[in-house]
């Protein structure tokens, strides 16, 4: 059978820089830092104080009360996101067969938030005081399924959860979906709300968090000799994907079109990526194969770009093994560096950036690339946007456990 062409229609999200997509894309293109001194809870007994919150959030402004008691954190910024999102594309009831809309989120670890809170109670109050909306709170899934209820959307539905790399699994297998048949329109991406003090202390406890504590703006420093490691964030990012001649009828804008997507396992090590790279190169490479285009065709790439001595070096050989001498000609960057690292919607709002990309034709910085790492070596595109004609897009995204992802993102035409 022939493969049908998914485009994207629709953009929401709330990030650390933003509570919608204009506000965030303006601050990434400005390089303005989302980092800062953890404000939600106290910070005194633990290694680290900073995190990239999302700032100014008030529940009650998005929420009726008896909502709030329903929701955790995470599936309120992926509502809100999702909101944005159906707006964005001129979704209504009357547009669309509800049995043919789904909802396929990514989520690293979902309801963690409400998962302390419960257990406090549990332990400190006895188990008689365990709210009974706990499980329905916290479980991974529950996100996708209020997008759902909330929008009458009765087709495909399920998260994700592959760590860091759940965005981009989400978007990918919701991009299979649409090809074969299964759909025409499926809201995907990424939601996560994981800055909470048990989260802070387990990240901290595997010396994976930057300690820059003193100087939280410039702790995300994505390919510097001097990152010391990731900065904790929230948020959500979610994207309608659409079959072209569905949206085509209907009338809708259409942003940008998704053409491949690839996905592999490192199987090496917990939480460290293969020295060399291997497993995200085979992604980056399936991803390509998909799309049925050459590496050179690529002309900006956004990256995983975490702020960890490992993670920055592996890609970075990665892409070199991918693109051989042209990895030195496409433009990187990473998002990470403004907005730190939202888990499992990540690659959310990375896509985002792709799509914007190619929609404005200017590739923000990298932010605090002040000491390059000379097994760093590419064009990440430090501290200034630049304007720059982009056509494809690929963004990269990797995972505790081995786990890698790309897709392929490609100018309507």
């Amino acid at each position: 059978m022939n493969k049908r062409r998914v485009v994207i229609t629709g953009l929401g999200a709330i990030t650390p820089v933003g509570h919608n997509v204009s506000q965030t894309w303006q601050s990434l293109i400005n390089g303005v830092s989302g980092v800062g001194l953890i404000s939600r809870f106290d910070i005194d007994n633990l290694p680290v104080h900073i995190a990239a919150e999302v700032k100014n959030y008030n529940p009650e402004d998005h929420f009726e009360f008896k909502e709030i008691k329903k929701l955790d954190l995470y599936a309120q910024f992926a509502m809100i996101a999702a909101r944005e999102a159906i707006a964005d594309a001129g979704l209504t009831p009357n547009s669309y067969d509800p049995n043919r809309v789904g909802v396929i989120t990514g989520a690293g670890i979902g309801g963690i938030l409400t998962f302390e809170e419960e257990c406090i109670k549990n332990y400190t109050m006895g188990p008689r005081r365990v709210s009974p909306f706990f499980i329905p709170k916290m479980i991974g899934n529950i996100a996708a399924a209020h997008i759902s209820i909330e929008n009458n959307f009765k087709g495909i539905n399920f998260n994700v959860m592959s760590a860091c790399a759940s965005a981009n699994h989400a978007i990918g297998t919701a991009y299979r979906a649409i090809q074969y048949g299964d759909a025409d329109i499926i809201l995907s991406g990424g939601n996560e709300a994981a800055v909470t003090p048990l989260s802070i202390a387990g990240f901290s406890a595997m010396r994976a968090l930057s300690t820059r504590n003193d100087d939280p703006e410039k702790a995300s420093r994505p390919f510097d000799a001097e990152r010391d490691g990731f900065i904790m964030s929230e948020g959500a990012a979610i994207l309608v994907l659409e079959e072209l001649e569905h949206a085509i009828a209907r009338g809708a804008k259409i942003y940008a079109e998704l053409i491949g997507y690839g996905a592999s396992e490192d199987a090496f090590h917990i939480t460290a990526p293969t020295e060399n790279g291997e497993g995200s190169a085979r992604a980056m490479l399936m991803a390509i194969n998909d799309a049925g285009i050459k590496p050179t065709d690529i002309d900006y790439i956004n990256a995983h770009g975490t702020s960890t001595p490992l993670n920055d070096k592996g890609e970075t050989h990665s892409i070199k093994t991918v693109f051989g001498d042209y990895a030195y000609k496409v433009k990187i960057n990473s998002t990470k560096s403004m907005v730190g690292h939202m888990l499992g919607a990540a690659a959310g709002i990375e896509a985002i950036v792709c799509v914007k990309t190619i929609e404005n034709g200017i590739i923000h910085p990298t932010i605090n690339l002040t000491h390059p790492d000379p097994e760093c070596d590419l064009d990440y595109t430090p501290n200034v946007a630049i304007h720059h004609q982009v056509d494809i897009t690929l963004s990269n995204s990797l995972g505790f456990g081995g786990h890698n992802s790309a897709i392929i993102i490609k100018r309507y035409q």
